[in-house]
Formats: structure tokens, sequence, C-alpha cells
């Protein structure tokens, strides 16, 4: 089944030369299914890249999706088109009525900025607590890992002194989770972040499942015991380029960054990297939509239950 995105959306042209089906809404509205409806909180600035690296990924699953796009705040954004977010964008305002099958909440590049300092903290802080009552399941990746581990298992800050970049081998932790469903006992996983997710801490400070560690990156994916909250700690969704990219970027405003991990050939940023992580990423999505959303989510969303997903709260 395809997933229905806007009219004109960017993304619609590079997916469907890709081939991946894509549902126009006013096709969608022609048909009698009831499709998962997934809300994208993107904190990326370049929204409309990121947009691609999350549908692509959302589309390889047999259930319809309809995807809807949030917005922090209505700050002007410096990588993205005005027109492109009042079109395309949503305020949290007009949707915290409603209830949803998934949320995503993406990265930020604000690894080095305290939570307090960081402009729209409040705002999310809201979010985060709104989707407990209002979502089925939240998946947060990256950074936003960090930052749901601190809303809602309170656990501090954890920073690195130099950013954790590249490609990085894991191995599973728990095989029988349904969330692993079709995992290679090792795999790889690109990292671009200056959080710290030690085993140990998550561990001795939450009840979450751990799911997969990595020697060096920690943590890389944890679950709520009933999968209501599902932390990713690295970038599944990126393109084989974005770590250059981020790369090309950080030289430019005289970071010094180290160069990713086993992901230029022979370690040499001449050479075009490739991405060795596609497969993983398209099925840990697939397995989040499956058992974390559409077996647990009722099937009429205004018959959303609070009682079912507060009592243990």
């Amino acid at each position: 089944m395809p997933i229905k995105i806007p009219d004109q959306l960017p993304a619609i042209d590079i997916l469907k030369n890709e081939n991946i089906f894509i549902m126009h809404e006013s096709r969608a509205s022609t048909q009698e299914i009831r499709p998962l409806k997934v809300l994208i909180l993107n904190l990326m600035p370049k929204k409309i890249e990121t947009e691609t690296h999350f549908l692509r990924l959302l589309s390889n699953s047999p259930l319809q999706i309809d995807i809807e796009l949030l917005r922090i705040d209505n700050r002007p954004s410096r990588n993205t088109p005005e027109e492109h977010l009042n079109m395309f964008y949503r305020q949290f305002e007009l949707v915290q009525d409603r209830n949803f099958d998934g949320l995503i909440i993406t990265g930020a590049p604000l690894g080095l900025v305290e939570f307090e300092d960081v402009v729209y903290w409040k705002h999310l802080e809201t979010i985060i607590r709104w989707a407990k009552t209002h979502v089925t399941s939240t998946m947060y990746v990256c950074w936003a890992a960090q930052a749901g581990l601190n809303l809602l298992y309170g656990l501090k800050k954890q920073t690195l002194k130099e950013k954790l970049s590249g490609v990085y081998t894991h191995s599973i932790a728990n095989s029988f989770h349904p969330l692993l469903r079709g995992f290679d006992d090792s795999f790889l996983a690109p990292h671009s972040r200056y959080a710290n997710f030690p085993v140990d801490f998550i561990q001795d400070n939450t009840d979450l499942d751990i799911l997969v560690t990595s020697d060096e990156a920690g943590v890389y994916l944890a679950a709520s015991p009933d999968k209501r909250h599902v932390f990713v700690t690295g970038h599944p969704e990126y393109d084989a380029t974005t770590l250059h990219n981020e790369y090309i970027r950080d030289l430019g405003e005289g970071l010094e960054p180290p160069i990713p991990v086993r992901y230029y050939p022979n370690d040499n940023p001449d050479n075009p990297p490739s991405a060795s992580w596609r497969s993983h990423g398209h099925l840990l999505f697939s397995n989040w939509l499956n058992y974390c959303v559409y077996q647990q989510t009722p099937y009429d969303l205004e018959h959303f239950s609070e009682d079912k997903f507060t009592k243990d709260d």
C-alpha cells in the first residue's frame, strides 16, 4: 500500500523516481480504507531533505500511511522556504485535539546546547507530554531520543567530548523483540551526534528494553515495555551522502570535525561513500509501524482510550 502525502510536496517526485508508490491526498480521499495517521515533528533545519528521508522508510510497508508534518514553532527558517512551511506544515495548536497512531520526532543539531537553552524546549515538553495520551507509539530519533529520556525519565544530558560520527557495527541484545524481526545478529548503522547513551546508564535508570547496542556507540535502540516509546540514537534514515554533507558543513564552519568512522572508502573523504545500512533502516520502520503502531492502535481513533495508556504512567 502507498503512503499518502500532501499534493505538491517536493518529496513526491524524488520518491516516484525510486518507484515508491505515492498516493496524493486527492486520490486517497476516494478510497474506503482506514490509513494509519502518522505525525512527523521535523526539528531538522533542512526540512525538505529530512521529509524525504523519513517518507522513504515509511513507504516500505503494506499499510497505508497518512502523513502529516508538524513544525515546533513559527520562527522563520534559514534553510527551508517559508512558503513550503506554510503550505505543508501544521502548528501544534491545530492538531492537539486529535489522536494519532504514530509520532516521529526527528533529530536536531543541538548536541552542544543545554536543554534549558533550547528556545523551544518548553514547547517540545508540551508535545511529548501530549503524545502520552494522544499517540499510540512515538519514535524519538537521535537528539530527540536524549530529549525524550530527559522529559520522560528525568535522565540528565550526557555529552561526548568529540562528535560521534560514522558507520558503526551493532549487536542485537534481544533477538525475540518484535522490533527486531528479520534483523541480522549484527548490522551497520550511521550515527552523527554529541549525545552519549551508555548501556549501563540507560539500564540502571529506566525500565526500557535495550534492544541493540554498539561497543563504540552505546545503546542504539531501546523501547518501553508497552512499545509506546521507541528510542533510536542513530540515523537509519540517512542517505549515502548525508554524513559527507555534514562533514563538509562542519569543515566550512571551522569545527575541525573527525572524519566519519568507516564511512569513506580507505577513510579518504575524496572517495564517494555508499550506504551500508539501508536494509535494516527500512526493516526497523516497517517493524515499528506493524508491531508498535498497527497492532496496538484502536481502529477508531476517536475512541482512543486514555486510561489504557495512563494507568502505568
